[in-house]
């Protein structure tokens, strides 16, 4: 019996990329306002991002970002205006994350019948991004030391927080390693929110798939049959 569905949160929950973009621009805006000849590229905030991340992966997130952004502006010998630029970017970044258009619906639905959990690696607090008293619990990876998904100690963390054993939780995600291949291996059952249509990319099998949330409480009746 399905007791428990804990949700990821951005790209799963969250329509997360357009926000960030916006952030970025933010950033990239301010910068020209500081110096007209700092062309600071979409190009080289991604590639900041995406070195930084390399070199710790299980860094908290807004560490992660801060130090991306201190190397973009050290680019242009701008590192002393990282704090307001973290600012902004955060400031944009918050404002404009916002729920996909059917998730508020979904879990409405899904409420008389399950409790509802939010269980992230990321900084999207649920109360500043749309989704505030939707939950019956909240974990954030880096709160309380909690590590990253997918270490094991994440999703026991999940289990504790719903009361619950692991074959009575659904996991909902959007990342086939963090949110199938991990809480399956914790026992839990899965549903893969693959929007693209990608091809499953591992030997772990979800237990179901959707292109959007919309299905999911269908998808969930499937698996109490």
């Amino acid at each position: 019996m399905i007791k428990a569905v804990a949700f990821d949160a951005d790209e799963t929950l969250l329509d997360l990329r357009p926000a960030v973009e916006a952030a970025l621009e933010a950033v990239r805006a301010e910068v020209r306002s500081i110096d007209p000849g700092a062309e600071l590229s979409r190009d080289h905030l991604r590639d900041d991002w995406n070195s930084v991340f390399a070199e710790d992966p299980d860094a908290p997130v807004p560490h992660i970002r801060r130090e991306a952004l201190r190397r973009s502006l050290a680019r242009f010998g701008l590192e002393h205006h990282l704090d307001t630029q973290v600012e902004a970017f955060f400031a944009v970044r918050f404002r404009e994350t916002r729920p996909f258009p059917d998730a508020l619906a979904m879990l409405a639905e899904l409420r008389s019948s399950y409790l509802l959990g939010y269980a992230t690696n990321g900084n999207s607090i649920a109360d500043r991004c749309g989704l505030g008293g939707e939950f019956a619990f909240e974990l954030y990876a880096h709160q309380n030391g909690l590590p990253k998904k997918p270490s094991p100690a994440f999703f026991a963390a999940v289990l504790e927080a719903a009361g619950v054993h692991p074959h009575e939780v659904v996991y909902v995600g959007d990342n086939y390693h963090h949110d199938v291949e991990a809480p399956a291996a914790a026992g839990m059952r899965t549903v893969w929110v693959n929007r693209a249509g990608r091809a499953v990319p591992g030997a772990v099998v979800p237990d179901a798939v959707i292109d959007r949330l919309a299905h999911l409480p269908a998808a969930l009746a499937r698996l109490a049959t």
